[in-house]
């Protein structure tokens, strides 16, 4: 198939992409590389995609990978774009989209609430538009486990009420939901949303926890440990995430089109929720080293406990996500170490 994934030089983007074209499909990689977060990292991940920086930082331009035989290209646009979009997706005819590109970030949503309308309110709506106009066979797009905001009841199921969030990037996703569901109501074609639960692993956001963990705690920096640890989350490894994505993206949607199963909502987590404290002591192990705790109260929009039900991924796909928290760990602290340039003898 050939596909479009927005996001392709975030966290989950990257590996998707890699993903797909390990699997010999043909992706086109989008992504508007803004200053969220480090873009030296970005690029960094659209390098092991084959892509020259030089090229990538240029807007609107196509450029190849020397990589996956010709099979991967990559184009800097702003999902906002309501010009080149649209020419992007008429040029390339691509079979189904993954939308994962997002202004994500819990936190960051209560100091620039304006970045997130403009990117996961406008840009989804200009690529449901491209969707219906250009016959796409199925969208698979980002939610995230924010919708649940304020829900009690353990674990978060997608039948749950979701219209407490406590967010305004919880409540944009909650939004692509809805959105989602009019435009499969509307014009007949298949979208489905995932729930992401904390994704974590090598190449990972420094914006998240295990990456302000890891670099604090070598660099012998307190860590913010909020609401004085009593947290949990459902920690899920970067590899299940994206087993689970391709999985989706992979299967034919043929019978959901002939029973009228078009909108559909996933969980995607470990299944499992683990205190905030755990994981901390999880990569003092790994690094050898014990953190300084700054113990904090809770943050505006932070919730105390997620947990996911998968039932329905493990149902349809046959996939449940499994990584062991300690096995995740380490293996995203020895890719840091070599990323960064970190002497071993550390540990």
């Amino acid at each position: 198939m050939k596909i479009l994934v927005t996001g392709a030089a975030g966290f989950i983007g990257f590996f998707t992409s890699k993903s797909l074209l390990e699997k010999g499909h043909t992706v086109v990689g989008l992504d508007n590389i803004n200053d969220y977060y480090d873009i030296n990292l970005k690029y960094a991940r659209l390098g092991e995609l084959g892509i020259d920086r030089t090229n990538a930082e240029k807007f609107n331009q196509i450029c190849l990978s020397d990589k996956f035989d010709g099979r991967f290209s990559f184009i800097r646009l702003d999902l906002d774009d309501r010009d080149n979009l649209p020419k992007l997706f008429l040029k390339e005819k691509f079979d189904v989209v993954c939308n994962l590109a997002a202004q994500a970030g819990v936190r960051y949503s209560l100091e620039n609430p304006d970045a997130y309308i403009d990117s996961n309110i406008v840009g989804f709506l200009n690529i449901l538009e491209c969707c219906r106009h250009n016959k796409i066979k199925h969208l698979v797009y980002a939610s995230s486990s924010s919708v649940y905001g304020l829900n009690k009841k353990m674990p978060f199921n997608t039948t749950d009420n979701v219209d407490n969030p406590v967010s305004l990037y919880a409540a944009t996703k909650k939004s692509n939901e809805l959105m989602a569901h009019t435009y499969s109501h509307l014009y007949g074609f298949p979208t489905t949303g995932l729930r992401f639960f904390t994704v974590y692993g090598p190449w990972g956001r420094p914006d998240m926890a295990m990456f302000l963990f890891t670099k604090a705690i070598l660099n012998g920096d307190p860590i913010k440990v909020f609401n004085h640890g009593k947290l949990e989350r459902d920690f899920t490894y970067i590899d299940d995430i994206t087993e689970g994505v391709v999985r989706i993206i992979e299967k034919d949607t043929s019978e959901r089109v002939a029973n009228n199963e078009l909108y559909k909502i996933y969980n995607i987590g470990n299944n499992s929720s683990v205190k905030l404290l755990d994981f901390i002591e999880e990569i003092e192990k790994s690094l050898g080293i014990e953190a300084i705790r700054n113990n904090l109260p809770m943050q505006p929009g932070d919730v105390e406990k997620t947990w996911a039900n998968v039932t329905d991924l493990i149902k349809d796909y046959d996939y449940k996500p499994n990584t062991p928290i300690a096995e995740g760990v380490d293996k995203f602290v020895s890719w840091y170490k070599e990323f960064y340039n970190i002497p071993t003898s550390t540990s």
